[in-house]
């Protein structure tokens, strides 16, 4: 893939207005949409980045997650709003929906590609939980215990 600034930044501001359509959606308290455009955006950036480096799909998604995870924790810190408001739409650009596609089209055309589909859209969508799942565990073992 070259690497072409203009390129990134259309996909990267693509990205932002996808999370904030998503937020709408969803309907997000519109104090949040922003922030949690940001935190796609961003976290898109990072996946694109990764990608240029030339690791595979996992790591970017795995590299990409353990950053939207982290800025959506502090964001929930510093806003004092849910978690959840952050990283469920700044996931959203990461999530393997091409490969989802991929694999279902070639089980309904009982492809011999199934298989290697299925391991795609199995080790990125298990790159995005364990980032999820680790920067979670990190930020619970660090807050003060409540009274």
């Amino acid at each position: 893939m070259l690497f072409c600034e203009e390129c990134m930044i259309f996909k990267i501001i693509g990205a932002f207005i996808a999370v904030v359509a998503f937020c709408i959606m969803i309907e997000l308290p519109k104090k949040y949409m922003v922030q949690a455009g940001l935190t796609g955006m961003i976290g898109w950036g990072v996946y694109l980045l990764v990608d240029i480096i030339g690791h595979r799909v996992e790591i970017d998604a795995l590299i990409s997650a353990l950053c939207i995870a982290t800025m959506s924790h502090i964001l929930a810190r510093v806003l004092k709003a849910p978690v959840s408001n952050f990283l469920i739409p700044g996931i959203l650009p990461i999530v393997p929906g091409g490969s989802i596609y991929r694999c279902a089209y070639a089980f309904i055309n009982e492809s011999s590609y199934l298989s290697t589909y299925m391991n795609e859209t199995l080790k990125i969508a298990g790159s995005i939980a364990l980032a999820i799942f680790f920067v979670d565990s990190v930020f619970k073992l660090h807050m003060p215990k409540r009274k």
